[in-house]
């Protein structure tokens, strides 16, 4: 029996979360968002989508999810962690330990929007049979089709190499099938 949308929410946020804290994701993560202007949602996503339904989303798949979210991401997210992270530096009277515990509630609103996307994300996941297995080569492909899209949207190209961000999530999602 299919999986529900919501048991597919559930569990695509589970992996999201399980997938990022492993060593050396969140920083690969935040590379690809900084360097390509990456949806770390998006990527997580796919990346579920692969590891644990073995479906490997196409180009178009993968643009017509992005299209799902991006009004969301754009509007809410982006908003959000712009807010979040000029808080580090200014203005007055951050930062301080006042405005650090407003940076921390900021935060907390944050991931709930993203858990939101997560969940827009779940709702229009394509979901089909999936491939009979699933190796660590297809799995960077599709994660490299996610950047090549948020690169072509870009005037800002990145300064060095996105595989090296890549590999570290496309091993810790592979780590998630053993």
């Amino acid at each position: 029996m299919a999986p529900s949308r919501s048991e597919i929410e559930a569990d695509s946020w589970a992996f999201a979360l399980a997938i990022y804290a492993r060593p050396g994701v969140a920083e690969a993560c935040l590379t690809l968002q900084n360097e390509a202007g990456a949806d770390v949602m998006m990527l997580l996503m796919v990346a579920f989508a692969a590891v644990r339904h073995r479906i490997l989303l196409t180009p178009d798949e993968i643009e017509a999810l992005d299209e799902s979210c991006r009004p969301w991401r754009e509007q809410i997210v982006w908003p959000l962690r712009a807010i979040r992270s000029g808080l580090k530096t200014g203005p007055l009277p951050a930062p301080s330990g006042e405005t650090e515990q407003f940076r921390s509630k900021v935060k907390a609103v944050e991931l709930a929007a993203e858990r939101l996307e997560n969940q827009r994300l779940a709702e229009c996941l394509p979901l089909r049979p999936g491939e009979d297995a699933l190796s660590s080569e297809q799995l960077r492909a599709v994660l490299g089709n996610v950047i090549a899209l948020f690169v072509a949207g870009r005037d800002k190209k990145p300064t060095g190499s996105l595989d090296a961000s890549i590999n570290a999530i496309a091993e810790a999602a592979m780590h998630d099938l053993s």
